[in-house]
């Protein structure tokens, strides 16, 4: 039986999220309301600490329609290297939203002042937004603290720039941190975060802001086709996972248990701050060693030029003895060294 690692997006829905999913209440969303798509938001919105909130199809939509609404056509945004939204969203930004964006090496206060631009004739580009991730997954699920946080939204308002938090996995930072998602979204103007990967819903992220943002959003929404009208079925699926938030915690044991047997193995790992675990097989192209691991039944990908595992709700602590098991009955080049990346 093959050990899923790929991603957390993998994760299927039990039983109580399908019954939960059968017995929805539902309206048409498009016209009027869906009862549990509005339930579902109002939660989300409480949670996150901000206003309002819109249930989405999927996370890179909710990314594109907080874009759209920050950036004027020919603006620039910044937005850390290897960042979801400019790497992992087939140009979206730029094609939908229209904004060039600006890769920075590190998202710090000094990078974000050095890169914005924010005066210069009219000809000249300017820079409208600052956009955060948190985890950031090419990073290997690194955690932004609610301190750092807070300096990062600070130099954004000193700069003028509006600030938006792809929370795609926000869930995990909170539980990692020891903070609330709230806290990790102050003084951001939008926010998106997925239902989808680590809490187990089928489908599904929220966008959420002010009142006023979420108004325009519904509108960017319908535009972009997610339109969904008994949106319930699914809704009720995201309230399910919203219930499970502290259960990420025993998804980044797991990912410290796999590390540390990785390391055992010989592998170049960097210790993993919440469920991805970032590592170079020794001795071994990124290729060749997701091609020995297929022939183990370990799924695992590719990611920022390192071999990417994720630990989710559908893979348990016997799950990860079994792959290393499976891995040391390989050689591995190097195999003594137990070297690890911080």
């Amino acid at each position: 039986m093959p050990v899923d690692l790929r991603s957390d997006t993998v994760t299927r829905p039990d039983e109580r999220m399908r019954s939960a999913m059968a017995t929805a209440e539902v309206g048409d969303d498009v016209l009027d309301v869906d009862p549990t798509v509005r339930r579902l938001e109002e939660r989300a919105a409480d949670v996150l600490g901000v206003p309002a909130a819109l249930w989405v199809p999927t996370g890179c939509m909710g990314n594109t329609i907080a874009l759209t609404t920050h950036i004027q056509r020919g603006d620039s945004f910044l937005a850390v290297r290897d960042a979801h939204v400019i790497n992992n969203e087939l140009g979206t930004p730029a094609w939908l939203a229209g904004g060039m964006p600006q890769a920075l090496p590190e998202l710090t206060p000094e990078a974000v002042r050095a890169a914005a631009l924010t005066a210069g004739p009219y000809y000249s580009m300017r820079t409208s937004l600052l956009c955060v991730e948190n985890t950031h997954n090419a990073g290997g699920g690194t955690v932004l603290s609610p301190e750092a946080h807070a300096l990062l939204v600070e130099t954004a308002r000193e700069l003028g720039l509006a600030v938006h938090l792809d929370g795609a996995r926000v869930w995990n930072a909170a539980v990692a941190s020891g903070a609330s998602p709230a806290e990790l979204t102050a003084g951001v103007d939008t926010v998106q975060a997925c239902l989808s990967k680590g809490l187990g819903a089928p489908m599904g992220s929220v966008v959420g802001g002010s009142v006023d943002f979420v108004a325009e959003a519904r509108r960017i929404r319908k535009m972009l086709g997610g339109g969904v009208r008994q949106g319930g079925v699914v809704a009720a699926a995201g309230l399910v996972a919203l219930e499970r938030i502290e259960d990420l915690a025993v998804d980044h044991e797991n990912a410290r248990a796999l590390a540390d047997g990785l390391a055992e193995l010989g592998w170049l790992v960097r210790a993993p701050e919440t469920n991805i675990v970032l590592a170079e097989a020794p001795g071994m192209t990124v290729p060749a060693a997701l091609e020995r691991l297929t022939a183990l039944k370990v799924l695992a990908g590719p990611m920022a030029g390192l071999v990417r595992f994720v630990t989710h709700r559908d893979v348990g602590k016997a799950d990860i003895d079994e792959v290393l098991n499976r891995m040391r009955g390989m050689a591995w080049a190097g195999s003594s060294s137990t070297t690890a990346r911080s």
